[in-house]
């Protein structure tokens, strides 16, 4: 398993929508009722001949071609089945992949949920005929038509994976182990110094869904739909947080060395990270708490402007077809997106340790979304803050 996300995590989400806080979207911030209003594009109702190329924009491990390690190879035997060749651009930010749908040299994209919005709103990404795409009908339903990968019943992508964020804590220094995000919040100063968060804006969220659970007169939905109450509550309890914060993560191996040293016990992490660190002998647990989670899922989005449409659909159905999408899921430390990944992983208790076919366990994940000033919850008698505004307010937390 390798998290390489957690190598790009500072980075990658650190500008989620300084594009749409320059107004490259503005049906994303404008408040308009009805909500999001993409242009009006149409998804290809039947496939040509291959073009013979493909060109993609993706985070690391998602696109091996043998070259980072010839054990690791989906990319060859799709060129040889399709005659599609790969040309493949790893992004290091979520910034980053919008910027470069922009330019129409890319026929599809990996975007997280906390891009997605943009690239919607923006027509840069086209819907998603997912007929044309028959590993789809595979796919886990609660995956399909999000709000990160459609709008308005309309697919605009190709579920990749999914992962939660996890409460991690140091199982001979936190006593009892505990079961809700308490521990980094109201309880923080019981291990002052040494609690630890996501270096990231979208952090915010994870206080929000804090208090969605413990302050319910604030009436917070949807930990991404914040009114300015409700996001000004959750800058505070981060700024109270903030005393008690040994350090912020954003590289997975800096955040094992300290659970490792006892210079953490107790904060955010994800399964997989979890996994390495009592690999190298981490006295550590994870745990949903029961307020849930944030989390994360990845779709594969094509560019209305892509040149190779067909390979990159093809590329679309190789990726989430059951043995590679298992071997994807393996390398990177993610749940697949096709149930039938499961029988094809390596390590046949994958999909239980990652939770891939537990539903109940996912309605419990508040995937990532882009915060938007149209509430996303539904609201149409209020104007929440767009991701701009959590951007400038995460500096200030941290001081």
């Amino acid at each position: 398993m390798r998290p390489h996300r957690s190598l790009l995590t500072a980075a990658a989400l650190s500008g989620l929508l300084l594009v749409t806080a320059c107004g490259s979207a503005d049906p994303a911030g404008s408040g308009k009722s009805g909500g999001l209003n993409p242009p009006d594009l149409k998804a290809p109702t039947a496939l040509g001949k291959a073009e013979g190329e493909v060109n993609l924009i993706a985070w690391a491990g998602y696109v091996e071609d043998g070259t980072n390690d010839p054990k690791v190879d989906w990319v060859s035997a799709f060129e040889k089945q399709t005659g599609c060749q790969v040309n493949a651009k790893t992004a290091a930010t979520s910034d980053e992949m919008v910027s470069l749908m922009k330019t129409g040299a890319y026929d599809a994209v990996s975007a997280s949920g906390d891009a997605s919005l943009r690239l919607i709103a923006s027509g840069d990404a086209a819907p998603v005929n997912t007929a044309l795409v028959p590993n789809y009908a595979d796919v886990f339903a609660g995956l399909k038509n999000k709000d990160w990968n459609s709008v308005k019943g309309v697919a605009y992508g190709i579920p990749h994976g999914r992962g939660a964020n996890l409460l991690m804590y140091d199982t001979e220094k936190v006593k009892p182990a505990p079961d809700s995000w308490s521990a980094v919040f109201d309880k923080a100063s019981a291990h002052h110094g040494k609690v630890t968060a996501y270096d990231s804006p979208i952090y915010l969220a994870d206080a929000a869904l804090y208090l969605k659970a413990t302050k319910p007169e604030l009436g917070i939905k949807n930990p991404y739909a914040l009114d300015q109450k409700q996001f000004d509550a959750a800058v505070a309890l981060l700024k109270e947080q903030n005393a008690h914060i040994g350090e912020y993560w954003s590289d997975y191996l800096k955040e094992i060395s300290a659970f490792k040293s006892g210079d953490s016990v107790v904060g955010t992490s994800w399964q997989v990270i979890a996994n390495l660190a009592k690999g190298e002998g981490a006295k550590v647990d994870a745990v949903l708490p029961k307020e849930g989670s944030t989390g994360w899922s990845d779709t594969w989005m094509v560019s209305a402007k892509a040149k190779h449409p067909t390979c990159a659909y093809k590329w679309l159905d190789w990726i989430v077809s059951p043995k590679v999408n298992a071997q994807v899921a393996e390398y990177f430390g993610e749940a697949p997106a096709n149930a039938k990944s499961c029988a094809e992983t390596a390590d046949k208790n994958h999909c239980a340790v990652f939770h891939a076919a537990d539903e109940a366990y996912w309605k419990q994940v508040h995937f990532w979304t882009t915060p938007i000033e149209q509430c996303l919850d539904g609201r149409t008698d209020a104007r929440c803050v767009p991701y701009a505004k959590w951007v400038q307010a995460w500096t200030e937390i941290k001081g």
